[in-house]
């Protein structure tokens, strides 16, 4: 039974990490129960899928710059491990193998070290403190989805933006003047321009307006803001 459940670990293993390195991690049955898994030496750049019920584990003097976040978790019953002697890079990628290592110093046989960068080369992993790490941010699947969304709110700002300015255009203004009223200075209409008129929310205005009206001005004037200014003046 157990000889027939660690060929079964070491077949997986041998698949698993075929495309990491020509040759596979050896895997031998330990009593009363568990595996001992050795991937030391295999020139390995990463690691391969590692058995739950792995109690030792081997992965020194490979390639290794990094650990994938959550590959030891599920070795709740490990006992004794070896990393070093890989180039370890001491970025934000290595933080969670140090907080692994400051779990589980007592099964650590060698603690493993910085290769690189040169600031921290040679300094064990599991002694970078937590500034070292302050200029990282969680790795989260959701930054995709967040800069998709910024992307959207942005298109639909501009969309609406162009909207607006195309509706402006469109809009006209229609003034109602009250024949009984004796006029207004022609001077007073040049000097309504589109910025008098921002506040200006509904399609019809009276306008009761004092000084006297020179009426041979009156057609020229209508045919100005009609033209010019997309005002059209009608007379009540």
């Amino acid at each position: 039974m157990l000889f027939g459940l660690s060929l079964a670990v070491l077949l997986h293993l041998a698949v698993t990490s075929a495309h990491t390195a020509g040759k596979p991690c050896t895997c031998s049955a330990l009593l009363p129960a568990g595996l001992q898994v050795n991937c030391s030496s295999l020139n390995l750049n990463e690691l391969p899928h590692l058995p739950a019920d792995t109690t030792e584990l081997y992965i020194q003097d490979n390639q290794l710059t990094s650990v994938s976040p959550g590959m030891f978790d599920s070795l709740v019953g490990l006992k004794k491990a070896s990393l070093s002697g890989n180039p370890f890079h001491c970025g934000c990628r290595i933080q969670y193998l140090r907080n692994w290592l400051l779990r589980n110093k007592a099964i650590v046989s060698e603690e493993p070290t910085c290769s690189s960068p040169s600031l921290v080369s040679q300094k064990a992993v599991s002694e970078l403190s937590d500034d070292f790490f302050s200029s990282c941010t969680p790795a989260s699947c959701s930054n995709g989805t967040s800069n998709t969304l910024v992307g959207v709110m942005l298109c639909c700002l501009i969309v609406l933006l162009l909207w607006s300015l195309r509706l402006a255009k469109m809009s006209t203004f229609t003034l109602y003047i009250d024949e009984r009223q004796s006029g207004f200075a022609a001077e007073s209409l040049h000097s309504l321009k589109p910025k008098h008129r921002r506040r200006m929310h509904t399609d019809t205005y009276t306008m009761d307006l004092e000084p006297p009206l020179n009426m041979e001005l009156l057609p020229q004037v209508l045919d100005i803001l009609h033209k010019k200014h997309n005002i059209k003046i009608k007379a009540t």
